[in-house]
């Protein structure tokens, strides 16, 4: 060993460059002949919002079970087929509540239909309702909730009162004054009701995330140098606002599915021949003392499935809300 070593612990550091010379220059002596100089460390681009949720939601055993259980239902809701290969119409008197035998694991209902396969096809209504009703009432209450709280002024006043009228609305109410009138069994009627009554909802969360977003500094900057209404909104708000949107969005799929069971079983939102939860809870209702698997088996699929977007809601909120990492 050199007689000038000095080890680099007993180097204290400094502020000028002489101290980072010397500590090069300890670090130098202790490497072995033939070795190269030290890699630089690594230098990774930092993370930004949607990285760094992903990130976190990875890690989030809600979101993966969550995520996990709506994979599964948006698959037997587009092939049921794939686990239920019986026909969710076929009726056998004979059968009338029965309960559960070989091939058919959940009984029978009033009707001698099976309850497994009803319950299996049931998921595509539901899953139907609440997503086209859920991407309705996002783009439109985003889209007008963006542009009140851009550009203000009496377009914001309109939004703002006509977003209270819909707020009075009663839900359950309305939906039986305005369905009851419509004749059509498909989705779509039920679909319209809930993005005319769940737009306000979102428009209020997208107008106060653009006036906030608005007000930041690379805003001003973007307008300062030349930048128009449309290239800031698009290209420099709407990304940074769009976040409680899509949580809202997410939570509120799992309460729209339970929505338009609710409707279905008053008779005024799906109605037969329509496989729907609801429809199938509403004629087992009356029977659940004599064969409670009627009940229990479509309420017990409907109850796992607006949990799971409801769990699946929270993660993204914790994972995209910096307060509260």
């Amino acid at each position: 060993m050199p007689e000038s070593y000095v080890p680099k612990e007993a180097i204290t550091h400094g502020d000028g460059g002489t101290a980072a010379l010397a500590i090069g220059e300890a670090e130098s002596l202790e490497r072995p002949p033939g070795a190269g100089p030290p890699s630089a460390p690594p230098t990774g681009k930092p993370r930004g919002l949607w990285s760094d949720a992903w990130h976190d939601l990875r890690r989030n055993p809600v979101f993966v079970i969550s995520g996990l259980v709506i994979i599964f239902l948006a698959i037997i809701a587009i092939w049921p087929q794939l686990i239920a290969t019986g026909n969710p119409y076929r009726a056998d008197l004979a059968k009338a509540q029965a309960g559960a035998e070989p091939g058919h694991p959940f009984g029978f209902d009033t009707q001698g239909r099976d309850v497994y396969t009803r319950v299996v096809y049931g998921a595509r209504a539901s899953i139907t309702v609440g997503t086209c009703a859920t991407a309705g009432a996002a783009l439109l209450g985003s889209l007008l909730g963006a542009l009140a709280g851009f550009y203000g002024g009496w377009g914001d006043n309109l939004l703002s009162r006509t977003a209270d009228i819909f707020f009075g609305i009663p839900v359950i109410l309305g939906g039986l004054v305005f369905l009851s009138v419509i004749t059509s069994s498909t989705v779509w009627p039920v679909v319209g009701f809930i993005v005319l009554l769940g737009w306000p909802q979102v428009a209020r969360i997208a107008r106060g995330s653009v006036v906030t977003a608005k007000q930041n500094d690379y805003v001003q900057a973007a307008r300062a140098l030349g930048a128009g209404n449309r290239r800031m909104l698009l290209r420099h708000i709407a990304p940074n606002a769009i976040a409680p949107v899509i949580v809202v969005a997410t939570i509120a799929l799992g309460t729209y599915i339970a929505l338009e069971a609710t409707l279905s079983y008053l008779g005024a939102g799906l109605k037969p021949p329509t496989v729907s939860w609801g429809i199938d809870i509403s004629a087992a209702s009356t029977y659940i003392r004599n064969a409670p698997h009627m009940l229990l088996w479509p309420a017990g699929a409907l109850s796992i499935t607006v949990l799971a977007f409801i769990m699946l809601g929270d993660a993204v909120r914790d994972a995209l809300d910096p307060k509260l990492r």
